[in-house]
Order: structure tokens, then sequence, then C-alpha cells
């Protein structure tokens, strides 16, 4: 098709400086399996073309290295992201609510909330509303379906994006997350339980995956 990606290669990465201009967002950096010298190479390049810099599941003792080089890096240590942006123009249309089953899957929300604000999405929040006590989503209700696009976070038998999705009109971004006694096998009963949902206009993203439901609404609400 005649298109040239411009991009910047280390031995070890090879840098899509082109994304934000397709996706609106620079490239995030996934950090589980980089060194820290990895990180701190990527987000120089990040910086010296003028990107903006997201650390996802980023540890604190690597925040705590990185902020030495960037000393205006930014840390939310419950969603485990690091952060460093031009300062974002909240968008006045189109409000994501955030759901998440139990508190115990509030850092993978979290990691989707921040997500989404940082690329300048109105956001609202509903925790610890999960199918255990069911009354608590329909507490909740009238505000969630104002939402233009709905994200549910949830462990264990992962349920719950089922039942916000026959309540609503929008369309819901399932996160299963690794919340669970054994044979929660690591959130692999979640998962399985939201890609067999009967209730028609929901789509799921991997285990924890907080980051890539974020982008993903993100996405759909622009």
């Amino acid at each position: 098709m005649g298109y040239k990606q411009h991009s910047c290669g280390f031995r070890f990465a090879n840098i899509d400086l082109d994304r934000k201009s397709r996706r609106g967002h620079s490239e995030a950096i996934y950090c589980p399996g980089k060194t820290r010298e990895q990180l701190k190479s990527i987000a120089g390049q990040l910086l010296k073309n003028k990107q903006d810099l997201l650390f996802t599941k980023l540890e604190k003792d690597n925040f705590n290295y990185l902020k030495k080089p960037f000393p205006k890096l930014k840390y939310n240590a419950l969603a485990k992201i690091g952060y460093l942006v031009t300062k974002t123009k909240i968008e006045k249309k189109g409000l994501v609510a955030v759901v998440s089953a139990g508190t115990s899957d509030i850092p993978v929300a979290e990691e989707a909330a921040l997500t989404l604000e940082l690329m300048g999405n109105r956001v609202v929040k509903f925790y610890d509303v999960g199918v255990a006590g069911v009354h608590r989503v329909m507490n909740n209700i009238d505000t969630i379906r104002k939402a233009k696009v709905i994200i549910v976070v949830a462990g264990m038998e992962g349920a719950l994006a089922s039942i916000v999705s026959g309540l609503v009109s929008s369309p819901v971004i399932a996160v299963p997350t690794s919340c669970g006694y054994g044979a929660n096998f690591g959130g692999l009963s979640a998962l399985l339980t939201m890609l067999n949902s009967c209730s028609a206009g929901v789509t799921v993203v991997n285990i924890d995956n907080g980051f890539g439901a974020g982008y993903f609404a993100s996405l759909v609400n622009k």
C-alpha cells in the first residue's frame, strides 16, 4: 500500500514511532521480561521523538530506577502504571464506566481506568459490585447505562460481565482476572465464562489485561 513505517530500532526492540499518528496514542511499554536498562533505552528514544511514556505492569523498584533519568515520570502503584504524558484534554462526550466485581479485582480495573484517563476519556468507577451481591450493580445501573462503553473486570467465575451486558445497551469489554481459588486456574475459568457469554455485545480481552481493555474502550469511545 506504499506505507513506510517510521521506527527506531535497538538489538532488543523496534520502536513504532508512527503509532501515535495511526492510533492517537504512543506505543506503550509492557515491562515484564525487560531489563531496567532496556526500559530506560526504550523510554529515552520515545521521549527523544516527542512521544508519551506509558509503562504497564511496572514494579515499584523499576519505577524508582526510571525516576532518576526521567524525573517527571509519575507512578500509580495500584495500577502498576508509570506515565509521562503531555497535558491530556478530557473529552466532554462519551462516558466510560469501569465496573469491578470484587476488591481484589481493583488493581486491574485501575489499570483500565488510568489508561482511559491518560487517553482523554471521562471515566466513572463502580468497584466491589459483583454477583455475590447483585443488588450493588442494580443500585448503580442508571449511571452505568449512561456510559458509551463499559469495562467489566471480574475474577472467580467471571459472571458479572454477562449480567451487566444484559442490563445495558452499550458494548461491554470483559476483563477476566487471576483472582480466585484453585479451580479458577489463574483466571482461566473467568475467561471461559466471559467467552461463553450468552449476552450479545460482550467482547473479551486477556487475563489481567486492564491496559488492553482501556485502550480498546478508548477507541470505541472516540
